[in-house]
């Protein structure tokens, strides 16, 4: 999304001697695909997308990849993202497509995939995942990390992990809109939510994984050992990120994925 903000003009550079604490974002998460140059954003929590289950209704042996989301052992208790892009990123996993891929004949199978898919959906979803997991009235969904660590303290049953085709690894940032009045005040703000003692209190309270390492020293030690909120290097290594996508390309997604639903 920050790569098409700045292509569009809709936000603008960053005045970093406004933003010393900048110095706490650990070289992982700087010169990203769509900011290169650290220009335009500031990494304020990172995460991953992988596939909630409840363990009291889930076979352990089918726990493996995305397939999961596919097996008619669990018809009508399987719930899937209510988005385009992400159902269109999971069929891409599963068929071992590029996940920025931009060829029609792939987003057609993917579209395929999806669409066979449908008969075993209790819903699409997006924020409805919470009740609908926690109460159990589904088993299976695919979901955001951080979000699982908020609906495991509802629900113990509720377990996580990353499929091994792959999975969506994403970083939400921090920028300015173009059209800003106190460019200074904002920057300001920015730096005081990338001071490590608050950037911690922000991400115990959300879930979401923390850019800045001296954080950490602020963060409940039982999430900091988390492989859930933190994975192994070895499981960050299949993570893969969005990127913007022609607008050509995502109006056709969406053409495919409204096929996908309702055919």
């Amino acid at each position: 999304m920050i790569d098409k903000l700045v292509k569009e003009d809709l936000i603008q550079p960053l005045n970093f001697d406004n933003i010393p604490n900048y110095q706490y974002v650990d070289e992982a998460y700087r010169n990203t695909s769509y900011d290169p140059e650290n220009q335009y954003s500031i990494p304020y929590t990172w995460g991953t997308v992988g596939i909630i289950y409840n363990t009291k209704y889930v076979d352990e042996a089918d726990l493996t990849g995305w397939e999961l989301l596919w097996n008619e052992k669990y018809s009508g208790k399987i719930l899937m993202f209510g988005n385009s892009r992400d159902a269109f990123g999971i069929a891409e996993y599963l068929l071992g497509y590029d996940v920025n891929t931009t060829d029609d004949g792939e987003l057609q199978a993917a579209a395929q995939k999806l669409k066979e898919q449908k008969p075993l959906v209790q819903q699409y979803v997006m924020d409805e995942i919470f009740d609908l997991m926690e109460n159990e009235e589904a088993w299976i969904a695919p979901y955001y990390a951080g979000d699982f660590l908020t609906m495991a303290e509802e629900n113990e049953n509720l377990a996580f992990y990353h499929p091994s085709q792959g999975f969506n690894l994403f970083i939400d940032a921090m920028c300015i809109p173009s059209c800003c009045q106190n460019k200074e005040a904002a920057e300001t703000f920015i730096n005081f939510l990338c001071k490590p003692e608050i950037a911690g209190g922000n991400m115990d309270y959300l879930g979401y994984g923390t850019p800045e390492t001296a954080a950490k020293e602020f963060m409940d030690p039982e999430v900091v050992a988390s492989e859930v909120a933190y994975p192994s290097e070895e499981t960050l290594s299949k993570g893969t990120s969005f990127l913007f996508l022609p607008a050509s390309v995502n109006q056709r997604m969406e053409e495919l994925w409204l096929q996908a639903k309702t055919d």
